[in-house]
């Protein structure tokens, strides 16, 4: 059994659903995850600020132009006026029923409800499209087996306890169909999942019943070796290790969150990224088998980064001056992306620069502070152990002639990375290509 995952643009359309479901219906059983029709999510979360703003009328309006929009999407999708009538009914309950918490206060439990309707309806569309065409298959609700712990975790035990009962039962259908991105939580409350939504549905559900493969279908050919829209001849990377892929997610590769492709690492299963527009394509298998060592498999790139250096004499064989540097960006909720550390300073990278000014004003508790704005890093994936001569030098070679402000090597064997300038970005990216791949 596989898990196929779509994302909204590969639902987006009357024609991108038939598409889909030209796809997964090879005769192997399979369990399709999707997310909602692309733009819907975003529609119902305007929605929610209308109400939010106590604009119920406003938000009826939005959301009849919403619907107005589906029953088009409809009406190219099927040919049998009989599936059509049955979409129309379902979606039109779905939409009652958004109207119906219009007039209700909105909470914080109504807004994840509320969100949680595009995947229902984009669900329920695909599903009577394979009836009309005479496909086997079965509706499955993600409400039934996909709940989050307490600590808002997935609840992999639940998962598996309560979805191979569903699948078992259903002797309708080798396809069954799941709505990605939406849980319960552990009070049995409608919610979300975060960090990669759909993605992460899919890697969930191909842990827990140790499914062949994982394949996330995008409209885009895998990860590249590069950003193709600064550097010319970039190619599709056709595997990569899962730690590698952490790697070039984090760093700009915007494919798949890291945390969630977590679950298939730890059970090892293989996670494919295929494209929907060219669906021969090899795509980019993503497992635990080792690469050869001293390999270099992409450049990734993160934007809009602050620097921030705190120099101080007090630092110079002091223990517990760097968990103090650490709490103050704890307590303020931002995540250190690099550190680099001397006797007397240490310089961190940020990407979230919205508590900046706290945060400074605490650090110069402790020393000179110094902040960098509009900064980049530039990260050099592959197996990259220490062990392995020649690959760094490389890097740096590439870099001789840009300013870098950090460098870290040695935190992982999986990259090196630099802070430069954003200015300098597009010139980082092609003198390392040129070195490296060329």
């Amino acid at each position: 059994m596989k898990v196929m995952k779509f994302g909204g643009t590969s639902v987006g359309s009357a024609t991108r659903m038939k598409g889909v479901v030209e796809l997964v219906n090879d005769g192997e059983t399979k369990i399709v995850v999707l997310s909602a029709m692309s733009g819907t999510t975003n529609a119902l979360i305007e929605f929610t600020n209308y109400l939010r703003n106590g604009n119920a009328i406003g938000a009826v309006e939005h959301i009849t132009n919403l619907q107005n929009k589906y029953r088009q999407t409809i009406k190219e999708l099927y040919s049998d006026e009989k599936y059509s009538a049955m979409a129309n009914e379902k979606v039109g309950e779905i939409f009652n029923h958004l109207r119906s918490l219009a007039s209700q206060p909105l909470t914080s439990d109504n807004e994840k409800e509320i969100v949680a309707q595009g995947e229902m309806m984009s669900t329920n569309m695909v599903a009577i499209y394979m009836a009309e065409q005479g496909i086997n298959s079965a509706l499955l609700n993600s409400l039934d087996f996909m709940r989050l712990k307490a600590n808002e975790e997935p609840d992999m035990e639940y998962l598996a306890t309560n979805l191979n009962p569903l699948i078992e039962s259903r002797t309708d259908g080798k396809i069954y169909i799941a709505q990605g991105f939406i849980c319960m939580d552990s009070e049995n409350r409608i919610s979300n999942l975060q960090r990669g939504g759909s993605d992460y549905t899919a890697t969930l559900i191909g842990a827990a019943l140790q499914v062949e493969e994982i394949q996330i279908w995008t409209d885009i050919d895998g990860m590249h070796n590069n950003d193709p829209r600064i550097v010319e001849g970039t190619r599709p990377v056709r595997h990569l290790q899962f730690e590698e892929s952490a790697e070039l997610a984090y760093f700009g590769a915007k494919i798949l969150h890291p945390t969630c492709i977590l679950p298939a690492k730890l059970a090892g299963v293989p996670v494919r990224l295929l494209n929907t527009m060219d669906p021969k394509a090899e795509g980019t298998l993503i497992d635990n088998n080792l690469t050869e060592p001293g390999t270099i498999k992409a450049i990734a790139a993160k934007d809009n980064i602050t620097a921030i250096k705190i120099k101080s004499g007090r630092m110079l064989l002091a223990y517990g001056f760097l968990r103090k540097v650490f709490e103050i960006f704890e307590s303020y909720r931002t995540s250190i992306d690099m550190i680099c550390t001397s006797e007397v300073g240490v310089s961190m990278s940020i990407d979230n620069a919205n508590r900046l000014e706290e945060i400074t004003n605490e650090l110069q508790k402790y020393g000179t502070v110094t902040v960098d704005k509009d900064m980049c890093i530039i990260c050099v994936v592959g197996n990259l152990t220490w062990e392995n001569t020649g690959f760094e030098s490389r890097a740096m070679e590439a870099m001789k002639d840009i300013p870098v402000r950090m460098v870290s090597y040695g935190g992982s064997n999986y990259n090196i990375s630099f802070l430069i300038r954003m200015e300098d970005k597009e010139k980082a990216l092609r003198a390392l290509s040129k070195q490296i791949f060329n």
